[in-house]
């Protein structure tokens, strides 16, 4: 499978814009960040759920996690050369979802909720590496530190997040909160922040030992957490409320609560009614922009960082979801 849109030929060098996975669309859209205008398209597997782009940002890496019947694939994005769309099959490790490219560029670590694993994956051979068990409790999104030496798995089902030694494979398990999902280290390395979204918290854990240091509210299923690039602030999806909320990062003190929902706004099926569900968020390391994926809506909300407010709704594909960065 190619890329749609000749513009996306090879080119030396290409300006910033944002991929975005249309689950119901089975494709990664790419979009400018200076007006949100469609630039490129991919195809991929059934219902791509999460993206990773390499460090040195010629690849991205998308899971492919299935619809009625669970997939079992990873697409490979050349988002430079513009070739083919190539496919990496993951052989028993279905529903593959979260993904992280491991800071060699050459491996990608995926959480594969059927078969309960953390698999490595050489992305150019398509092999996999190496296996880890992660136990039952739905294993889903993943973090890294800053490093590369450990992931962070949350567990839907279980409530809890894992630290996991990836040069000797040891796991610690504690409780977070109920259905917990989303999951971010702290760029300094300092914390692990995980989203519970059946209790409405986010909880803040040492990285060491995952102690819990502190619970905050988040109210309306929190389903995701990322970082400022610079770790002062936290950003958190609220898929029910429909909201953004901000915090310090240090203090834990909320900042905001940007409203994510239109009136004026037609919204499809979501696995929570016909809502909003606002879903993935990035923030852009050099302007003052967030954006987050209104899955129910097809746009993505472009959000000023220092008004805290919503300021334009892109067009994207059915049902977006993750988001992630092209880099200049």
């Amino acid at each position: 499978m190619g890329i749609a849109l000749a513009c996306l030929g090879a080119r030396a060098t290409h300006a910033a814009e944002l991929l975005v996975g249309n689950k119901s669309a089975d494709t990664v859209w790419r979009l400018s960040l200076r007006d949100g205008r469609r630039t490129g398209e991919y195809r991929t597997g059934a219902a791509p759920h999460e993206i990773a782009v390499a460090p040195d940002g010629r690849t991205a890496v998308v899971t492919n996690y299935g619809g009625s019947q669970s997939g079992n694939t990873l697409s490979v994005l050349d988002l430079v050369g513009g070739k083919p769309t190539r496919t990496i099959d993951l052989g028993q490790h279905s529903a593959p979802h979260g993904i992280r490219f491991l800071p060699d560029g050459r491996r990608v670590l995926v959480t594969t909720e059927a078969t309960a694993s953390l698999v490595v994956v050489d992305v150019a051979s398509g092999d996999i590496e190496r296996t880890l068990d992660v136990g039952a409790g739905t294993g889903h999104m993943v973090a890294l530190s800053p490093d590369g030496q450990v992931a962070y798995l949350t567990k839907i089902q279980a409530g809890t997040v894992s630290r996991i030694d990836l040069a000797t494979g040891a796991r610690v398990e504690r409780a977070a909160g109920k259905g917990a999902e989303g999951v971010a280290v702290r760029p300094d390395g300092a914390e692990v922040w995980v989203t519970n979204r059946e209790d409405g918290t986010l909880t803040v854990h040492d990285p060491r030992t995952l102690a819990i240091r502190r619970r905050m509210s988040s109210k309306g299923f929190p389903i995701r957490v990322t970082f400022a690039a610079d770790g002062t602030f936290a950003f958190v999806t609220n898929a029910r409320a429909a909201t953004l909320a901000v915090f310090n990062a240090r203090t834990k003190v909320p900042l905001a609560t940007v409203p994510l929902s239109r009136e004026d706004m037609t919204y499809q099926p979501t696995m929570l009614g016909h809502a909003a569900l606002p879903i993935g968020v990035v923030v852009a390391p050099d302007r003052p922009r967030a954006y987050v994926a209104i899955s129910g809506g097809d746009r993505i909300a472009v959000i000023d960082t220092q008004r805290w407010q919503v300021i334009d709704y892109w067009v994207t594909g059915r049902e977006p979801d993750a988001l992630a960065f092209i880099p200049d």
